[in-house]
């Protein structure tokens, strides 16, 4: 009686291990990248929410911007639940929800609520002057 060969041998073994080994090795960068990008993502669609309340609270306030630093937007929850996070990935900015009054490389948010100066009142955009994943541009211009 013939004796049947079972099981694999181990360069069948050291083959397979290779090739998950490349295939690793290519889709953890990408899987990385894409954690980047759905953050810088989440950072973006929260600025449009944040602006979107800022100008509900300018037409219910016949033509004034909060004058504070946003709070009254999330006083009693009538425009927005609270401030959301800043998240600006491959900055090394933190992810905070803090609001600053001027421009400056802290992360975050920053809204200029100086009623003086015309141009620039009511303003909200990213703490950030770095430049986006795409390199399509300034974080605070979106």
């Amino acid at each position: 009686m013939k004796m049947t060969k079972q099981g694999f041998t181990l360069i069948e073994l050291m083959i397979v291990v290779a090739i998950i080994g490349i295939l690793a090795a290519i889709a953890i960068p990408k899987f990385a990248d894409l954690i980047n990008k759905s953050k810088e993502g989440a950072t973006k669609g929260s600025l449009s929410s944040v602006r979107s309340a800022i100008q509900v609270y300018y037409g219910d306030n016949e033509g004034w911007f909060p004058a504070d630093d946003l709070a009254c937007l999330t006083a009693a929850a009538k425009y927005l639940n609270e401030i959301p996070v800043a998240k600006l990935p491959a900055t090394g900015h933190p992810d905070i929800a803090a609001v600053a009054a001027a421009q400056s490389e802290a992360g975050g948010w920053m809204y200029n609520n100086d009623t003086a100066v015309a141009n620039t009142w009511g303003n909200f955009a990213v703490n950030c002057t770095h430049e986006d994943l795409k390199a399509a541009g300034k974080w605070s211009t979106f």
